[in-house]
């Protein structure tokens, strides 16, 4: 059962800029969002930049731009860079250096590249043990560790010194991380106590895996977030997929908007084992979240869409109205809006279709002269319905029984590559309709004379 935190909640989210935003790091974002804004805590964000020949401007505003579209807010004002707090970190070293709880070694087998003299914590070689809200009590011995490396030197400090004073000086009352951090965790409680830190409560998250249960990588979609963005995924899609990912709120509820998932994110709910990440599932939550927008949101990209790959169509804007909806039906993500129509789908709607005259006829069996009478008949039994009454059920209506009488596929096949020249398509009574009758007669009749 949960317990809510009884102290001010401030979590972190610390990300290097050595790379853009990917799906694991995102998770791991929006998990410690959501248990800050879940206690009514804080949440603050820094870039761990100390990598100088790795970290670039462009990953850093990458991470800020995903975290952004993502709609996961940090409360800090500024965004606190490791770059800029070297005076802090000078500071810790000398104090520890001068206590004796950190030593410049004189190192003897000095590798190329390296350096003669560096800072080591002196290690008090004790057990450790401590809590994951996740996993339970976890014991090291860290004897094993020796004396560690801390800083370059009094000026360039290493990970884990730079994380544990950062952490102090922001505040953090949890660190929610992935599970590959366990092992950074007894290093880092050591200097915690070294400077006189307190411990923060540890959460340490299970990695996203692909499905075939191997560290998540770019062949299994561990792409950046941008690159979803750009496929067309809604951000409040990625969200909702990305809480699942790992964590189950114990109901049956699988679309939750960032409010719901606030309400009830319950950190203890979180999996031991790997999260199977699944792009059919994320491809399912999408197009939910289409389906509550309204047709006229789409209508636009359709036109565009349609404009970038026949800049000299102009498309009857009554027509795209009567068409998304069908493109949507079709749609998961917003890309395939595009997809569709650069197969050629749907384009029949806006241009007269072509095709050879042997298409009309019904797996090739029917000869000319009696698909050009089924045509003829379909055509004097849909000059009866006005324009009003031009509905795909009074067309089927009209049209059923005599395609039952003389082979459906002999009557239905013709008149639907009349109408869209495509072996798919709608059925071609919503072909009709949507068409209108006098555009469907004139296509029926521009089949007839292919015939004859």
């Amino acid at each position: 059962m949960e317990t809510k935190s009884t102290i001010p909640v401030v979590t972190r989210f610390p990300p290097s800029p050595t790379g853009f935003l990917h799906i694991g790091r995102a998770r791991t974002a929006l998990f410690n969002y959501l248990f800050a804004k879940h206690n009514g805590g804080k949440l603050v964000f820094r870039l761990e930049d100390t990598d100088k020949e790795r970290s670039k401007p462009e990953y850093a505003e990458n991470i800020v731009e995903c975290l952004n579209w993502l709609g996961i807010a940090w409360d800090n004002k500024e965004v606190a860079k490791q770059s800029e707090r070297s005076a802090i970190y000078t500071s810790y070293l000398k104090k520890m250096v001068d206590s004796g709880k950190a030593y410049v070694s004189k190192e003897t087998e000095v590798k190329e590249g390296g350096r003669a003299e560096v800072i080591r914590f002196k290690n008090p070689n004790i057990k450790i043990t401590f809590h994951d809200l996740i996993r339970g009590d976890i014991q090291f011995d860290t004897t094993e560790l020796g004396d560690f490396v801390i800083a370059k030197d009094m000026n360039e400090p290493l990970y884990h010194l730079a994380v544990v004073i950062d952490d102090f000086e922001m505040g953090v009352t949890h660190v929610i991380r992935g599970e590959d951090g366990i092992s950074n965790t007894p290093r880092q409680i050591l200097i915690q106590e070294a400077i006189g830190a307190p411990r923060p409560l540890y959460a340490h998250v299970p990695l996203i895996l692909g499905a075939d249960r191997s560290k998540l990588s770019g062949r299994h979609g561990a792409v950046a977030v941008t690159e979803y963005r750009n496929k067309g995924y809604l951000p409040e899609a990625m969200i909702n997929y990305l809480a699942l990912l790992g964590w189950n709120p114990g109901t049956e509820q699988e679309i939750f908007s960032m409010d719901e998932l606030i309400r009830d994110f319950d950190i203890t709910k979180i999996q031991k084992s790997g999260a199977i990440f699944n792009e059919e599932k994320l491809r399912w939550i999408n197009k939910e979240y289409l389906k509550k927008r309204p047709s006229s949101d789409f209508e636009e990209l359709v036109k565009q869409s349609l404009l970038e790959l026949h800049p000299q169509l102009k498309p009857d804007e009554k027509m795209i109205k009567k068409v998304t909806p069908l493109i949507m039906e079709r749609t998961e993500i917003l890309s395939d809006i595009k997809k569709q129509l650069e197969a050629g789908d749907f384009i029949y709607f806006f241009t007269q279709p072509s095709y050879e005259a042997s298409a009309l006829l019904w797996k090739g069996q029917a000869d000319k002269t009696t698909t050009a009478t089924n045509l003829n008949k379909v055509i004097s039994l849909m000059e009866p319905l006005d324009e009003v009454s031009f509905t795909q059920e009074k067309i089927k209506a009209a049209i059923w029984d005599y395609a039952t009488e003389v082979g459906r596929g002999e009557v239905l096949w013709p008149m639907r590559m009349s109408l869209s020249g495509k072996e798919r398509s709608p059925d071609p009574f919503v072909l009709s309709e949507l068409l209108g009758k006098t555009e469907t007669l004139k296509r029926l009749q521009t089949a007839i004379n292919k015939l004859s």
